[in-house]
């Protein structure tokens, strides 16, 4: 096994000079019952905003504190170490910036060996170490806590998690081998690959608590001092821990390899086999049931300098940065100080999509919100809906009683247009059809007020010409949501020329009140997200049209990673909607984009494909069969995958050439957001610029250099 402490680490220092340390401050703790515990309070001189890291000047700082702890201990000053964090957090896990600075593999496998060096020493100090968790505990923060002897946790922390799969990577201080042999392999599987895989979800300290990853959970106001008095009773053997989960307590024969069976056919019909980082977590969990300590850190190094070292990382830091920074600053937004004040919404429409919006309208917002129909039994249908879901977050335990009634009471109904009268926002989600919603604008126009602004949820239809009918055409937006409203992050705040800038900016605050993402987009068909689906949708179909069985098909697109296979996404949206999508962009671009009347069939249908239990196609119906219309000369999955790369690589380059966006970042993050493009592909650009389509187009990339991993 690998000896860590002969391994000079020094080096890494010189490849992170720039890096924020989190320092080991230490103080002396005298206990009631008189016991010295040296606390250990991790803070890198910043407020909360800039959350405790780890990177490689930060561990050797904690690990020459741990050797001085160590030699008192040895000497009787000191009864135990504890550890905890700055106010709000305890830590954020590892630097990284820091970590995708690494050019090199065997650098790459030096920060995972720190990692085991540094935090391995938390359970050999010669006396119990004790994890504080005040906060934020992310993946190292986390493994911190998993290294120590025992561990207590602030029932108002923000999050606790190990979000390594989500980002490319496995949890590799620790965190694969003691987690499953703490709370047993069901429960690990749970917290180091399904969250991750379900956008980065997170756990609560009582959830956390409950899975047996803390020994005790104290309330925020007396917190350190608690489980300083908790700490002390453990010490003095008045407080017994047990852990249902104990080692000796965990079955290990039959239950261990069968979850792992059942985790990795998840996995396969989920995401397929392209994403490396969950496979390489699942054999880590998989081999955590037996061997020892040091057997299952050293095969944690292993696999995280294999995957640093990867393009799957690589990417993942390029979108990760695109999540944490471009998202929280839109280019081309408008100073906040423009927007007008938003104290009233009008919903136009109250039908699903509608009654979605005013729901999220009013938990965000706060603020009256008003929706109508073309009848009041429409317009009733939509306010039971509405009040039908507070009702679920209320016995869910997200609202209380009285928060729901507030949001009831709030939310109105009529087919009195002239209620809409001191809306200062309105916006409608009618049928997708110009003259439809011209007809709507036209009339709400002459109602509100000069100063409401207008905005148009339309996923592909021109939003200059919608506004065309009205007297202000400054006052119109595009703001399209993406479905289900409640759970998309996006919203595509779509600018025309005439647009007002107190128009864009009201958006993008509300947007931003909302808790969505927004990203400006020219008033181009289809905007961003949709224009690239409908080439990935429309490549689909071509193969179809040409006689390609839909199952070579589906497998095509495996290499993209997406979240859904093209005709899965086809039955999600429904196939009358994408046929639409279609057709909108052929109309615009008939060289460019295919238009299929196979489609068109298939949207008459009751059901088109069959699928399996988790939601893959694994066929047409019989129906569809006797529907279709095919050629006779099939194509394979190779040149398919090669198609689709190269005409999204042509029109990603033709959006940036038309000005949809300003930079390829908006294209990927709004992909990341609005279409779930995997992380590990970068959104799209990073990936075809990988796999030479960007080259083969346009005889350059969109990044230069290429984003690819260290040893490239």
């Amino acid at each position: 096994m690998t000896d860590y402490s002969s391994i000079d680490f020094s080096g890494l220092e010189a490849l992170t000079a720039d890096e924020v340390v989190t320092h080991s401050l230490v103080s002396d703790i005298r206990t009631r019952g008189g016991r010295t515990i040296a606390l250990i309070t991790l803070h890198n001189g910043r407020d909360h905003k800039r959350p405790n890291t780890i990177g490689p000047r930060t561990l050797a700082e904690l690990d020459g504190v741990l050797e001085t702890l160590r030699a008192r201990a040895a000497a009787g000053e000191i009864d135990a170490v504890a550890i905890t964090g700055k106010p709000y957090i305890f830590a954020a896990g590892a630097d990284l910036s820091q970590i995708s600075a690494l050019r090199e593999r065997k650098d790459a496998l030096l920060i995972a060996q720190q990692g085991h060096h540094v935090l391995g020493k938390l359970s050999d100090l010669g006396v119990p170490s004790f994890a504080f968790v005040n906060g934020l505990a992310l993946g190292g923060g986390t493994e911190i806590a998993l290294n120590s002897t025992y561990r207590t946790v602030d029932s108002s922390a923000a999050a606790i998690a190990l979000p390594e799969v989500f980002l490319g990577l496995v949890p590799g201080w620790g965190g694969a081998y003691l987690l499953p042999n703490l709370i047993g392999i069901e429960n690990a599987l749970e917290v180091v690959i399904s969250n991750p895989l379900k956008q980065n979800r997170t756990l609560k300290p009582q959830q956390a608590f409950e899975l047996g990853i803390f020994d005790a959970i104290f309330p925020p106001a007396n917190y350190l001092e608690d489980s300083l008095a908790w700490a002390d009773g453990v010490l003095a053997g008045t407080i017994k821990v047990e852990r249902r989960n104990a080692p000796g307590k965990i079955e290990r024969l039959t239950k261990w390899p069968v979850a792992i069976k059942v985790a990795r056919g998840m996995l396969e019909s989920r995401i397929g086999t392209v994403p490396r980082a969950p496979y390489r977590a699942l054999d880590l969990l998989d081999k955590a049931r037996s061997g020892t300590r040091a057997e299952g850190f050293a095969r944690e190094d292993e696999a995280l300098a294999d995957l640093i070292a990867g393009d799957q990382f690589a990417a993942s830091m390029y979108a990760f940065d695109l999540v944490q920074k471009r998202a929280k600053r839109p280019v081309g937004a408008p100073d906040r100080s423009l927007a007008r004040k938003v104290t009233k919404v009008g919903v136009i429409g109250a039908g699903l999509m509608a009654s979605q919006f005013a729901l999220l309208f009013l938990r965000r917002l706060e603020v009256p919100v008003l929706i109508t129909d073309v009848d009041q039994a429409r317009v009733d249908k939509g306010l039971a809906y509405i009040h039908e879901e507070i009702a679920k977050l209320e016995q869910k335990g997200r609202l209380d009683g009285d928060a729901a009634n507030r949001l009831r009471a709030l939310v109105h109904g009529t087919i009195d247009k002239a209620e809409y009268a001191d809306c200062d926002f309105v916006i409608e989600a009618v049928f997708e059809e110009t003259k439809v919603k011209q007809d709507v604008f036209a009339e709400i126009e002459r109602i509100v007020s000069p100063e409401a602004i207008l905005a148009t949820n339309t996923s592909s239809l021109s939003v200059e010409e919608i506004g065309s009918v009205l007297a202000h055409p400054e006052r119109l937006v595009g703001f399209h949501f993406f479905n289900p409203v409640a759970v998309m992050p996006l919203i595509e705040v779509v600018r025309t020329p005439q647009a007002s800038e107190e128009a864009l900016a009201t958006a993008y605050a509300v947007a931003k009140d909302l808790r969505k993402n927004a990203i400006g987009s020219a008033d181009a068909p289809g905007f961003i997200v949709n224009r690239l689906l409908a080439k990935v949708m429309g490549e689909a179909a071509r193969a179809i049209d040409e006689g390609t069985p839909l199952m070579t098909v589906e497998r095509a697109f495996a290499p993209l990673g997406l979240p859904m296979t093209p005709f899965q996404l086809i039955d999600l949206v429904g196939w009358k909607v994408a046929a639409h999508v279609q057709d909108t962009m052929v109309s615009h671009f008939p060289d460019r984009f295919h238009a299929s009347a196979n489609l068109h069939a298939l949207a008459d249908l009751p059901q088109a494909v069959e699928k399996d239990r988790s939601g893959r196609v694994t066929g047409w119906t019989k129906d569809a069969q006797k529907a279709l219309s095919v050629g006779s000369s099939p194509v394979s999955e190779q040149e398919i995958l090669r198609r689709v790369e190269d005409e999204l690589a042509r029109e990603i380059r033709i959006m940036l050439d038309e000005g949809v966006v300003p930079e390829v970042e908006d294209i990927d993050l709004a992909l990341i957001l609005g279409a779930g493009w995997p992380f590990i592909d970068g959104g799209a650009s990073v990936y075809l610029d990988r796999v030479g389509a960007s080259e083969r187009v346009s005889g350059g990339t969109f990044h230069d250099p290429v984003i690819r991993g260290v040893d490239a």
